[in-house]
């Protein structure tokens, strides 16, 4: 009498879930990940937990957190097959955030969810997390990449992350101290960052808009994938020389409800539309999709990616020190007495 076969015992990896291939990512990493190490790292990748040790410049540290994903933005880089830039997005939608109070940023973790593990796409995205910390100088420290079957489409995946820095307690930038007569300076975006994508991916399916067509010298692909600027080093270096009032970081909102968040009540920013030159993505995007200008400001940076509010007597310096660091950047309006209850952000 023959045996019967016992039936085969199932894994993880019939239901969906590579641990192997999971290692293999967490090696491949490993050396982007070492490039951006900094003093203070006492552990890194690999253990339960990160470990970080603040330096002892600070005397009263206050750490500062932001947390943010790149949005609709990774649908084109699906489409696109293209996955080495959206990392610098993620991180510098918060890096940028956190730098708004002064804060340093110290360390960064990621969160990389998908379907099914493709450790190459995988280690394109991640490689550029580390590219984006490497701008911002801090440390790629830990993260977390999720394989999880019948969660997302095939070839999909999202990320979220989040940043740490810190600023010593007497030097935090809060936007309290902004007065009227002071000075609005925009130092200018990269692109579009990573805001407003739902609105650009809508008008390229109504038009059925060519994305290997070019504009401005480049492809509309190459123009809309175009990395978030992660302005860290340079307004840091800034705040050290000069006492700067506020900083917004113009994301979802744009112009018009990003300033305000800076602003003491009683406080409006002028804004002059023509101070400064709109990239031509923005003027694109306006003349594709029949978009208002109150509209434009509202969803998009249109050309102005991080705002500055200084005395007047430091405008002419600010302008000339970020200048000197590689950033384009206008005098784009003045503050003033808000007139009864009009918004706290008004473009003429």
């Amino acid at each position: 009498m023959s045996t019967p076969k016992r039936p085969r015992s199932l894994t993880y990896r019939d239901a969906g879930v590579d641990i192997d291939a999971g290692d293999d990512l967490v090696e491949a990493i490993k050396p982007h990940a070492r490039r951006t190490l900094r003093k203070g790292v006492l552990a890194g990748i690999g253990g339960f937990g990160a470990l970080f040790e603040i330096s002892r410049k600070y005397r009263e540290p206050v750490l500062v957190s932001g947390t943010d994903g790149v949005g609709t933005k990774l649908k084109l880089a699906f489409q696109l097959r293209r996955h080495d830039t959206v990392g610098i997005d993620l991180v510098a939608m918060s890096v940028n955030d956190i730098l708004t109070l002064g804060a340093e940023p110290l360390f960064f973790l990621d969160y990389y969810a998908c379907g099914r593990l493709d450790t190459g796409i995988a280690a394109a995205v991640i490689k550029g997390i580390a590219a984006g910390c490497e701008q911002a100088g801090c440390a790629l420290i830990g993260g977390e990449t999720a394989e999880m079957p019948g969660m997302y489409p095939e070839g999909e995946y999202d990320l979220a992350g989040f940043a740490v820095g810190v600023v010593e307690k007497r030097r935090i930038i809060d936007g309290s101290a902004i007065a009227a007569g002071d000075i609005v300076l925009g130092v200018a975006s990269s692109g579009a960052h990573s805001n407003g994508y739902s609105l650009i991916r809508r008008i390229i399916e109504m038009k059925g808009v060519d994305l290997s067509a070019a504009l401005d010298g480049r492809t509309l692909s190459d123009v809309l994938l175009a990395p978030t600027r992660i302005y860290v080093k340079p307004v840091l270096k800034l705040i050290r020389r000069i006492a700067v009032k506020g900083i917004a970081h113009v994301t979802g909102g744009g112009l018009l409800e990003n300033v305000p968040r800076i602003l003491p009540s009683r406080l409006a920013a002028a804004i002059e539309g023509e101070s400064w030159a709109m990239p031509p993505l923005f003027n694109w995007l306006k003349r594709q999709g029949g978009i208002a200008d109150d509209e434009m400001y509202r969803v998009f940076n249109c050309g102005i990616g991080m705002v500055l509010v200084v005395d007047a007597a430091d405008a002419a310096k600010a302008q000339a020190l970020l200048t000197r660091a590689g950033e384009t950047v206008w005098r784009i309006g003045t503050i003033r007495r808000r007139r009864g209850k009009e918004p706290q952000t008004v473009i003429d």
